[in-house]
């Protein structure tokens, strides 16, 4: 097993894989920009290298600086997270060239993968079902409205390499295809350095179903249950729940088999997600493979008891598989609402600032993944996400009450966040019903505006909070320090 791992990633999600690997007895090594120096995640760790600027292009995704960072730490392996690096084959394959062990898939799957049009082909070979559509990108404007044409409208323009909702356009006439096209081109080419685009049919009232793999490097591929993600706001996801409330336990089973399927037609290692759209008649098509850990996969773990970090870090170590597919089994159901520094009034626009005051929720089923503080300034060059939220109960009915009573609970001022949204849209008729579409949010939510009363509140809060003779804060004052010290990494010392 690794006695250190190097974390190419900050926030919550760096501080989740830290904690897994304190429970294994691995060493974890920190890397930061210059905005991050005081984050959690530096503090947290056994050691931290600063990569440099802000600007991810100079820190998070500079490659040579990573791996300079893994070589003088003495990492023997390196864990991506997600965002980042963390689908970057060239990335994985630097790891290899350097000695490294990359905590992930092999290079060569990540990019066939990775490129959309590929991915459809090796899965139609293994198979899987696709949505209707081309099998490779194309970059002729007549080419793609002849596409459009045999298609049939409404369509969907996809960047070939990416996701995260990045050059996605939906057209429904052909007048508003080429101007749509060039667009999400363009989009595509700023997000992933690629402005390849093809078309795929618009399936309309869909769910976003996906299902979580883990294969090993022994041939042994199994998948652990479903996740409903379809609560999304421009294409991203914001809400997540297991189990499905549209799944049978037939068609869990057939969307299992073929979620494993993929995988072993793709050559697939570690842990990894393969995601489906729904149709109302219960028919499944295959829309992609995320070759990362999932920003929702804690509520996988809350139903099964399973840590997928663990499993991933063992995988990658070369031991087989500890589970077989007969060993999975759901109990309960779990929710995780996306905490964003985001204002929901005005499209979920990212909203950056110092975190004046936090609370965060407790008590029985609930866990918050949180990678902030009070007095943390969340910086604007990086993705807004502040934590996750997550509930577990018996019921799908007491894990939305729980969620409910748990955002109630949560406190953050000094940045906008969607709490109030999320709770509107927990409460709402449709969401309880389980009537969740990946146009939930446009068709029921379209024009939300705050209650005033939680306004009112939240200035009063405000501005208490901004008379106070104290500013509150979780860290020492060295954490305001140029450079990290012994003070800041207290909470990790071992005997």
């Amino acid at each position: 097993m690794f006695k250190k791992i190097l974390i190419a990633n900050r926030g919550e999600i760096a501080l989740r894989i830290m904690r897994t690997c304190r429970e294994m007895g691995i060493a974890t090594v920190a890397v930061f920009s210059d905005v991050d120096r005081s984050a959690l995640h530096v503090i947290h760790a056994d050691e931290a290298v600063c990569l440099g600027p802000a600007d991810p292009a100079e820190s998070y995704l500079h490659i040579e600086k990573i791996i300079a960072a893994a070589r003088s730490t003495g990492a023997e392996a390196v864990h991506p997270g997600y965002g980042f690096l963390a689908e970057n084959a060239a990335f994985a394959r630097r790891c290899a060239e350097d000695g490294l062990v990359f905590i992930g898939p092999p290079a060569d799957v990540i990019q066939d993968l990775g490129d959309k049009t590929v991915a459809r082909q090796i899965m139609i070979q293994g198979g899987v079902p696709v949505t209707p559509g081309m099998s490779q990108a194309e970059p002729d404007p007549a080419a793609l409205a002849e596409a459009a044409g045999t298609i049939g409208y409404p369509v969907l323009i996809k960047a070939a390499a990416g996701g995260g909702g990045k050059g996605m356009r939906v057209v429904s006439a052909p007048e508003d295809l080429a101007e749509a096209c060039e667009s999400a081109s363009r989009e595509a080419a700023a997000a992933f350095g690629n402005g390849a685009i093809y078309l795929e049919k618009y399936l309309q009232k869909t769910r976003h179903v996906e299902v979580q793999i883990l294969a090993d490097q022994h041939g042994n591929v199994i998948h652990l249950l479903e996740r409903e993600c379809s609560i999304q706001r421009r294409h991203q996801k914001i809400i997540e729940e297991t189990p499905s409330p549209a799944l049978t336990p037939e068609l869990r089973e057939a969307m299992g088999q073929a979620a494993v399927a993929a995988a072993r037609a793709a050559g697939y290692v570690n842990a990894g997600t393969v995601e489906f759209l729904l149709d109302p008649d219960d028919n499944f098509y295959f829309l992609e493979v995320n070759t990362r850990l999932q920003v929702e996969h804690p509520i996988t773990e809350m139903i099964t008891g399973i840590d997928l970090v663990r499993h991933q870090i063992e995988i990658a170590a070369g031991t087989p598989l500890s589970l077989a597919q007969k060993d999975i089994a759901g109990r309960g159901h779990a929710i995780e609402c996306r905490i964003y520094a985001e204002d929901p009034e005005h499209n979920f626009f990212p909203s950056p600032g110092k975190i004046r005051f936090l609370q965060e929720p407790a008590g029985p089923g609930i866990r918050n993944d949180c990678g902030v503080y009070a007095g943390f300034e969340v910086p604007v060059e990086y993705d807004p996400i502040l934590s996750k939220l997550v509930v577990h109960a018996e019921t799908r009915e007491l894990a939305i009450s729980r969620m409910i009573r748990a955002l109630q609970d949560y406190a953050i001022l000094g940045v906008k966040t969607p709490i109030g949204f999320l709770i509107d849209v927990l409460g709402s008729e449709p969401f309880s019903a389980g009537d969740t579409f990946t146009d939930f949010i446009g068709t029921h939510f379209s024009d939300w505006k705050p209650q005033l009363p939680d306004l009112d509140l939240a200035a009063v809060a405000y501005i208490a909070d901004e008379l106070s003779a104290a500013e509150k804060s979780t860290i020492p004052a060295a954490a305001t320090a140029d450079t990290v010290t012994p003070w800041q990494t207290l909470g990790n010392w071992r005997q």
